[in-house]
Parts: structure tokens; C-alpha cells; sequence
């Protein structure tokens, strides 16, 4: 029995056709994978079964009436947006960090509460799903505290606690570490073998087994003849002339901690964390979901307060011993998924690649010379340059990230910390992006890395620190 068809749909977004006479029928009960690069038009296609733009074509949905199952669809976006108690988006970077405004949304548990008295879902399920994504350590916190992978496992474990007959889901394992990985797996395998329809958005290759089906998208068209799927390499270019340059040190410690230590609300997020980075070296942070990677990182950026109640050195000089946040932040480029959260949505591409120059979350100053130039170096390095105009929101979500990876290297800075970069980018562009990395390593910049797959890092890298419930359980050379 179909359960979807679908006949020549297309989308466009002004000018721009995204979709082009797409056809396909899904068949109760199978899983497919929708695959294709990034800005190939897999969200959109997405977003139009589930309803949520504009097409034109026909979309039918036969739900079966003796299914135990809700007969609905499902859309579960690449990431999760929330809004406070007063029903607005209004946050910012370091609010996460604030004590004195983290009670401006619900915890996680009040939300988990909401929606499954909205739906009348069954508790006992909740436990299952908690219990096997390992989620229960997060109930207490608030949404805009939890980390990004975090942020996913909450939308995977709305979506399938509902358990609906179609369930589509964007990037299902953004931000999951590995065991996290295959947990949901067997989640999904077990959703497909209770009669669920599956479709995920994703290029990923350890997917589950219930995903026997593979579509294509490539130009605007949909291919499920041939679902082979090959990324063309992406040749990189040659590094802009002021990324081949040396970082000025002002120091030759960059980052001295001792005994770090770092709790609210009596939960230890840190404990005893001693750790020195020298100037040059490459760092790998890893660590579960959860671990206490983002708050580490949050001590390095000066975004947290309680850099303040420890023994923290950056840049040859003690936190609390006069220099400001800025200060701080001039000598970092930063990228991480909380940072692409907050990001000023009505910022064009050339605005939010310049905005790295003032660690702004867009461009509020006019460019010198010498600034214009690097600017237009990169746009061209990165292949943006035919989008600069264009607003940051508007792309595809890798272009998005793309445009802010420029963003964290353009003042060619002392650090760089690179948090989950890749999260959002096709195999094509991590490729790339690592490439990129290597090579700007070449110039001695000092790197802070998080990423959790072997096969998808630079090769620079050559120290590692893992977290573990908040504990350095590995701090060595590579």
C-alpha cells in the first residue's frame, strides 16, 4: 500500500527552482535515505511533504486506518528551535552561561511534561527512549543550556515517542557521538518494525538497517534508478595570501589551567581539569554528549563567568587580572553550533564573513582597505563570492556554515577553535574543510578541534583530550 506519492513537484523560491517534476511513491513501512549534496534541495523536499512550503505538483498521503499508529507526518528539522517562556527566540551566545538568566525557558523535563500531555503519549515509553539515548542527566537543565547534540536528541526523542505513520527526519545524527549513533539506530529499526514510515535526510553511511531504499537529489531532480552516490572532489585552492602568514603570538602559553573546577545548581559540569595549550599545537577535544566539552571551550572564549573563581591563564595572562572579554576574543576565531544558533539572521553573507573581524554576530563597522581584500579573498577562496549579497539564512545550511567557517579565519588569529565545524556539511565539504585546515595549519596557527569520528578530522592534529562526566580521562600527544 502507498502511503505516499508524490507527482511532479516543484518549488521555487523566486527566481530559483529548487525542486523540478520530482515523482516517488513510498510504500507503508519502508525507510529510505533522500541523499544528494549540500543545496541540492533534500530539506525542501522534506518540508514539502510534510506541508511546510509552497509547491506545485501533487503530494497524496493514504494513512492506514487500522495502523495502532497516529496517522500524521513528522518533521523533524536539522536542528531544534525553541523560544523562552514569553514565546520569543530572543537569546544570545553567552545566556547559556549567565546564572542570573537561567530561568527564561522551561527545563527539559517541563518540556518532555508538555508535549506529552499535548499528545496523550505514554510515560513508559518516555523512560525507554530516555534510557537508551542516555538522556536522563540533561532532564533538569534548561534548552537553551544543553549542548547541540543534546538539542538533537531531544527532537529524536519527541519524534519517537509520537511515533507517527511517516516520519521524516533532517540529519538525524548531527551532533551524536558515536554510541549515540547506534542507540538511535536501533531506535529507528525498532520504529520500522512497529509499522513506522521512514525518510531520512541524510548522507551518511552507517544507517540503519531498516533503510533499504535510496533516493537521489542532483540539479533539482530525484534519481532512484541509480543510487549510487558520489561526491566530486573539491579541488582546494590556493590559501589567500594573509592566511599564509604567521599568527602573532603574545604568548607562548595560549590556554593554563589548574584544578578547574566548574558546578551551579550542585551539578559538577567540570572537575579538576588541568590542561595547557602551547603555541603551534593542534588539539583533538572529544568526549561523550554531555561531557562538558562546550563549557571547557566556554572557559577558552571567556564567555563563561566562572572563568573568574579559577586558576585559568589565556594568553599569558590570569582571568581576572584586567583584560576583558574582547581582549580575549580578538586573539580567537570561533565557529560551534550554538554560535551558528544566534547568529544575526538578516546578515549577508559578506556581512557575517566580515563580522569575524569585530567578533560580532554581523558586520556593524565599515571595512578598511586591507579588510576588503581579505574579504573578497576568502569569498573567492570558499567559492561564496557569486552569494555575498545574499542573507546567510537564505543558503543551504552547509553554504551557512561555510560562510562562518570564513568568518572564524579571517583575522587569521592566534586560535582557533573549531567547534563541530562540519556539522551541517556533506562528506564533499568536511573533506574540504579538514583540507582547509591542514593547510592553514602550515602558518603555526594553534588549533582546538571537536569532533567525534576518527575519519573525519584533519591530520594536523597531533594532541588529544577526551571529557568524561566532566573528567580529563586522556590529555597526550599524538
Amino acid at each position: 500500500m502507498a502511503l505516499l506519492n508524490i507527482q511532479n513537484l516543484s518549488v521555487s523560491y523566486g527566481a530559483k527552482t529548487i525542486l523540478q517534476d520530482i515523482s516517488l511513491t513510498v510504500t507503508q513501512g519502508e525507510g529510505w535515505a533522500i541523499k544528494g549534496e549540500s543545496g541540492s534541495g533534500k530539506t525542501t523536499l522534506g518540508r514539502a511533504i510534510a506541508g511546510a512550503v509552497s509547491y506545485s505538483g501533487a503530494i497524496t498521503l493514504h494513512f492506514n486506518t487500522q495502523s495502532s499508529l497516529p496517522a500524521k507526518t513528522l518533521f523533524v528539522e536539522s536542528w531544534y528551535r525553541f523560544t523562552n517562556l514569553e514565546g520569543d527566540r530572543n537569546f544570545y551566545y553567552q545566556q547559556r552561561y549567565n546564572h542570573q538568566q537561567r530561568r527564561d525557558t522551561v527545563t527539559i523535563a517541563r518540556e518532555l511534561e508538555l508535549y506529552g500531555s499535548e499528545y496523550a503519549l505514554d510515560n513508559d515509553r518516555l523512560k525507554e527512549l530516555i534510557a537508551t539515548l542516555d538522556y536522563s542527566g540533561v532532564l533538569d537543565e534548561q534548552l537553551f543550556e544543553i549542548s547541540s547534540g543534546e538539542h538533537k536528541k531531544l527532537q529524536l526523542i519527541k519524534a519517537l515517542w509520537m511515533r507517527p505513520q511517516l516520519l521524516i527526519i533532517d540529519q538525524p545524527y548531527t551532533g551524536l557521538d558515536v554510541k549515540s549513533r547506534a542507540s538511535l539506530n536501533l531506535l529507528l529499526n525498532d520504529y520500522a518494525g512497529n509499522g513506522g514510515t521512514l525518510l531520512l535526510i541524510s548522507n551518511d553511511t552507517e544507517l540503519p538497517a531498516c533503510i533499504r531504499q535510496v533516493a537521489v537529489l542532483k540539479n533539482g531532480s530525484l534519481s532512484t534508478g541509480d543510487t549510487s552516490f558520489i561526491f566530486e572532489e573539491k579541488i582546494l585552492k590556493p590559501l589567500p595570501g594573509f592566511l599564509e602568514e604567521p599568527p602573532v603570538y603574545t604568548a607562548q602559553t595560549l590556554i593554563q589551567m589548574k584544578d578547574v573546577q566548574v558546578h551551579y545548581d550542585g551539578k559538577q559540569v567540570l572537575s579538576n581539569i588541568n590542561w595547557q595549550v602551547n603555541a603551534g599545537e593542534r588539539w583533538l577535544l572529544q568526549g561523550h554528549n554531555g561531557s562538558g566539552k562546550s563549557t571547557l571551550l566556554s572557559l577558552v572564549t571567556g564567555d563563561h563567568p566562572q572563568a573568574y573563581a579559577n586558576d585559568i591563564k589565556l594568553f599569558g595572562v590570569q582571568r581576572g587580572g584586567g583584560e576583558s572579554i574582547w581582549d580575549i576574543k580578538k586573539r580567537i576565531g570561533l565557529i560551534s553550533p550554538e554560535l551558528h544558533w544566534y547568529f544575526d539572521a538578516n546578515a549577508t553573507v559578506s556581512q557575517s564573513i566580515a563580522s569575524g573581524f569585530f567578533d560580532a554576530n554581523g558586520q556593524y563597522q565599515r571595512l578598511r582597505y586591507v579588510q576588503q581584500q581579505q574579504l573578497n579573498e576568502l569569498l573567492h577562496f570558499l567559492d561564496l563570492y557569486d552569494v555575498k549579497d545574499e542573507l546567510l539564512s537564505t543558503l543551504p545550511l552547509g553554504k551557512q556554515r561555510l560562510a562562518l567557517l570564513g568568518r572564524t579565519i579571517i583575522k587569521n588569529p592566534q586560535l582557533l577553535v573549531l567547534d563541530e565545524p562540519c556539522q551541517g556539511l556533506d562528506q564533499q565539504q568536511t573533506q574540504y574543510f579538514n583540507k582547509l585546515v591542514d593547510a592553514i595549519s602550515s602558518n603555526g596557527v594553534t588549533i582546538i578541534y571537536v569532533g567525534h569520528f576518527e575519519t573525519q578530522l584533519p591530520a594536523c592534529i597531533n594532541h588529544r583530550l577526551v571529557l568524561q562526566n566532566g573528567k580529563a580521562i586522556q590529555n597526550t600527544t599524538i
